[in-house]
């Protein structure tokens, strides 16, 4: 090979060597920008089932999650909580948030109306473990009677008249029903409807309790899991 061809070859190589380097730096720099952003590009599918989550708005948006009896009513009083100190520590209202308080597992019985615990309270008092200080059957819903049960007066109808929503696993809700049906000779369909039919308002059946909690956490809400302390 002659010097000529010899000298060709070394710029050739050279200049490749180059290039590839900028390849390099600049998938390093795109990868490094990417890193401090946080940013993977992954983007949530969105479902019809859903939407209700994203239709509810707000500025802020907390969604609480509870699922056993003490923790169905200190979720409700967590998002009263939230929305009060908004107001007195921002100046804000409530309508400035989108709140969701979601009954799943053992508190699921707090989503049914008064009618529901009146016919089925032996059922719910087992999930809940709800008890008044009388011990004489629980035939209401602890959230429907105000300052009981350790609500603080935080009932259901006050909390929807705030805005607050209501998310209910639909999982509880059919197993729910079969111990109903099981205990009643009844039919496990009919009962589900039932209970459907006598959901508290602004009510939404969710395909489960901690489904929803990951899918809101994708519409941007804030979780907040609420324990048993009343």
């Amino acid at each position: 090979m002659s010097d000529k061809q010899t000298s060709k070859r070394r710029d050739f190589l050279t200049n490749v060597g180059l290039a590839a380097a900028g390849v390099t730096v600049a998938a390093g720099a795109s990868a490094a920008s990417n890193s401090s952003t946080g940013s993977s590009g992954f983007v949530p599918e969105r479902h019809p089932e859903d939407s209700w989550m994203e239709e509810l708005g707000g500025k802020h948006r907390a969604f609480v999650d509870s699922s056993h009896g003490p923790g169905g009513v200190a979720a409700v009083n967590f998002a009263a909580n939230i929305l009060r100190a908004h107001a007195t520590g921002y100046g804000g209202s409530d309508e400035d948030y989108g709140m969701i308080v979601c009954f799943r597992h053992a508190s699921a019985p707090y989503g049914f109306n008064s009618a529901m615990w009146k016919k089925y309270g032996e059922v719910f008092v087992g999930r809940t473990q709800v008890s008044n200080s009388e011990g004489s059957p629980v035939t209401v819903n602890p959230l429907e009677i105000e300052g009981t049960y350790g609500n603080r007066s935080n009932t259901i109808e006050n909390m929807v008249n705030r805005g607050v929503h209501f998310a209910i696993c639909n999982l509880s809700t059919l197993g729910m029903a079969g111990m109903i049906a099981r205990s009643t000779d009844g039919s496990s369909d009919d009962v589900y409807q039932e209970l459907v039919d006598n959901a508290v308002p602004n009510s939404h059946f969710v395909a489960a309790g901690v489904l929803a909690a990951t899918r809101a956490q994708e519409y941007g809400y804030s979780f907040m899991y609420a324990t048993e302390e009343w």
